[in-house]
This record gives structure tokens, sequence and C-alpha cells, in this order.
């Protein structure tokens, strides 16, 4: 099938703009020429460098909590429960976790020698990539921009950040604090809106870790590609959500509206659609609307822990969506508030675009199927998400899921959790992206494996030179 459009890019279109010299272009080019003075006067590769780096990440939250509160409540109406444990507190986790455990992930891995090459020795070596570009998103614009940047800590690479334009008073808070505690050559914080994003991906960069939607990420691998840069791209897509029918419909139902909730819908990894047995549709709406009632006291619109669309398009957009089925459960919209109501769409067209396009938003569409065979397929024909998720108590459904389902993660009986595990990778597969980081992947994802051997300079047996006679290579054989 063709692949679903994306309509909730979270980041600008950069194709709009070209270089023209202005004084926008110079600062970026001090920004990285900075970055990259500090990586070759090799600072950034000392352990001690990057523990100080990773304990300054760790201040910066312990000592800006009520700040990070208040700019994540300006730019997305955040309740204080979910920037502290949906942001602030998982970058100081993975901080923690990485400074921990960097020094042992640095250590060189010795390799096996053929028995040619004795008395060599061989080992892979992990060595920082250099200069790295990360390019944070607005839906978490805190944890979103600090988490790659950990990784890039603990492998020895310097950095040029640049917080989301759509998250204002975070990327300034951002602006203000890095500096403060991180080296602020070898880590350069800039902004720009869409103009500025296109004329920093005009600069070489060693590696480039871009999240946001599927449309702006392929301009920033065609921006990559004019200079060979890897890049690690995160970039959602439609996550199901599939309820076989020997699950516990309302512990399923609570999970699903807690992870569709959070953040009002705006999450990456949130659920976009549920497959539900076609028997037992009526009973999961009760369940999930009883849950939303436990949540929210019967009205979202007056609790303290429900958040709001970013801006007016957002909210545009998703306001469409209601149009695309019956609405079954909320509905409700107040463009004055940017407040749209947890909802649930039922008797949805496949070919609508609320079932094409990444949600990004509270809107829940719920898809009956009539046998696991039947809910499998329909994932399958689709896009690969960036997450599934499968409820149930028979273990062979689970399993089933897990192994026909490819999606960049996959979660048992509950959503979203598995990104706040520190050492599972967190990253897209097809069109949900490429590469992955958090943890030991995050290392890795900064650091290049350098393939190492070392032989001595006088022993060799003299076999691979010539002149070659069939004697040597009778004996060259053996080793084959």
């Amino acid at each position: 099938m063709a692949s679903p459009t994306v309509a909730c890019d979270r980041q600008p279109d950069f194709t709009r703009f070209a270089m023209d010299g202005s004084p926008s272009d110079r600062s970026y080019d001090r920004a990285v020429s900075a970055a990259r003075a500090a990586f070759y006067e090799g600072r950034t590769r000392d352990p001690a460098w990057r523990s100080a780096q990773l304990a300054g990440l760790i201040r910066l939250v312990d000592g800006h909590e009520d700040d990070i509160v208040r700019t994540l409540a300006q730019d997305l109406g955040k309740p204080r429960a979910e920037a502290l444990t949906a942001e602030a507190w998982l970058v100081r986790a993975e901080a923690r976790d990485t400074a921990r455990s960097f020094r042992r992930w640095s250590r060189p891995r010795p390799v096996k020698t053929p028995l040619s090459l004795f008395p060599g020795a061989s080992r892979a070596v992990s060595e920082p990539r250099g200069v790295a570009l990360i390019m944070g998103a607005w839906n978490y614009p805190f944890l979103l921009t600090l988490s790659p940047l950990i990784g890039a800590l603990g492998a020895g690479c310097a950095a040029v950040v640049k917080p989301s334009e759509q998250a204002p008073a975070t990327a300034n808070l951002l602006e203000e604090l890095l500096p403060r505690y991180l080296d602020p050559e070898a880590v350069q914080v800039v902004q720009g809106d869409a103009e500025g994003a296109a004329r920093l991906l005009e600069q070489r960069f060693d590696l480039i870790l871009y999240t946001g939607g599927g449309r702006a990420g392929r301009l920033v691998m065609a921006a990559a590609a004019r200079h060979l840069t890897p890049v690690i791209l995160e970039l959602g897509g439609k996550s199901p959500a599939l309820v076989h029918d020997s699950a516990d419909l309302a512990e399923a139902a609570r999970r699903i509206a807690w992870g569709k909730s959070l953040n009002a819908g705006q999450t990456c990894t949130a659920p976009d659609y549920v497959l539900v047995p076609r028997d037992r549709t009526e009973a999961f709406l009760t369940a999930y609307r009883g849950a939303l009632a436990r949540f929210h006291g019967g009205d979202a619109a007056t609790s303290p822990d429900y958040g709001r669309i970013l801006n007016r398009r957002h909210f545009e957009r998703l306001s469409a969506y209601l149009g695309d089925g019956r609405v079954v459960i909320g509905g409700r919209a107040d463009p004055a508030r940017l407040f749209i109501e947890p909802t649930v769409l039922i008797e949805v067209p496949v070919d609508a675009p609320v079932m094409r396009e990444e949600i990004f938003g509270p809107i829940l569409p719920l898809i009956p199927y009539d046998s696991w065979d039947e809910a499998l397929a329909f994932v399958r024909a689709r896009e690969k998400p960036l997450a599934a998720y499968a409820f149930g108590r028979d273990r062979d459904a689970l399993d089933r899921a897990e192994q026909d389902i490819s999606a960049g993660a996959f979660c048992g009986n509950d959503v979203i959790l598995q990104q706040t595990v520190p050492d599972l990778p967190f990253g897209g597969v097809g069109a949900s992206g490429m590469g992955a980081y958090h943890g030991r992947a995050g290392f890795d994802a900064f650091s290049h494996a350098k393939a190492v051997l070392r032989r001595p300079a006088r022993f060799d047996s003299g076999l691979r030179f010539p002149p070659h006679s069939e004697g040597k290579l009778r004996r060259l054989r053996s080793f084959f």
C-alpha cells in the first residue's frame, strides 16, 4: 500500500530557504567551528570531561525543576507531574546511568585474530564521531533535546544543539542553562526558525540526530547526503494497540487511555489506533470511558493533569479528524484554550485521513476485527510503526504479535513505558526512522567502532609475498 502521509511534522519545512551569507550564517559558522575546535583539542575524549558534563546535566535538572515545569507549561500546557516524570526526571536518570557506565562501554573489545596473522592482536575501539548536530522536537522539548545529548557526551563528542523553535520558552531556558552547566565551547546551543534550520544543515557535521516528522526527516537526510553525514532519524508514525480476546479489558483500556492522554496525545509512541474484537467493542468503550473519568474527574477541560495542543495550526488539523468517524467518547474542542477532549472514533473508513496520517493528538480510532490473524494482517499492511502494543493473557497471541509486527519497539500489556528503560534502544524502522539511542545504544550511536590490528614490526612468515608457488599456496590454504 502507499506510504501514509505524516501531517504533523514536528519541524518546519527546510526547503524554502537558501544560503545568502547573512549574519545568522556566520553565527552558525562560529558555533560549529567552536565545537569542532574543542573536539580537535582532545578535551571531549577525556573521561573526566565526560563525567563532568553528565554531572552538570544532573545538577541542571536538580537545580531548575521549577523552571523546567514553568516553561513546559508555557509551551504545551504540560501538567507538573508530566513535566517531571516524562521529561526532567528521565533526563536525570539517563545521565546518571550513562555516567556510571560509559567507561565500561568505552573499553576496547578484543577480537579473535586468525592464525595466519599470528602473533597479531585485534580489537574494536570506540572513538567519538566528532561534532554532532542534535535537533530537538517540540512535543517533549526538554527530554528529546537532552536525551540524545547524553549519548553524545558519554561517547566523547562535541555537539551543536538546536532546540525546537515551536517550544520557545523551553528553547530559551536551554539556551540560558546549558552554557552554565556544560562546557560552553564543546556544547553550542543555537536557535532559529525554519530558515535557521536550513542554514544550519548546510554546515558539515559528523552525525545528525533529528526528531520530528517524516517529511522534514527526508529533508534532513537529503541535506546530510551533501556531506555524506550519517543520520539518526526518529520519525514517529502510526503505532497500533491490539487488544486480544484474552485481555483484561479494564486494564487494557486504562493503560491505552493513559498513553493516549499523556501530553494530550502529542507523543510519538502514543497508541495511534486500537484494534478490538468486534464483540467486545462496547465493553472496551465502557472501560475506556470509565478510565478517563477516573483520570480527570469527568471533565478533562478542568483537570490539572491534562495538557493542551501546541498551537492553533495543530488544533485545526486535529479538529478536522473529528469528522472522520462517529464520536462515541469525548469530541469537545475549544480553540480559545487549544483544548481537545480525549476522544474515541468508531465507524472510521480505513482510508480516512485519521487512519492515513499520524494523529499526534488525543483522538483514538477504534477498528473492530474478527480474528487475531486479521488484526495482525491489518497492522502488517501498513508502514512499520515506531512502536506496537498488544494486550492479552494469551502468551502465544502476544508472542505472535511480537514476532509478526515489525516496529521500532514492542510492548506487551502496556504502552510507551518501553522508552523509559535506559538500556533499551529507542528508534524506528522503515518509515518510522533509522538508528537508535538511549543508554548503550546512544553511546554506540555517537561512537565509531574502529577496527585495530597490531602486529610486531619484525616477525613475518613471508608466505603472502611474491613470488608465489604451489607449495606456498598449499600452506596458505590451511589458514582458510
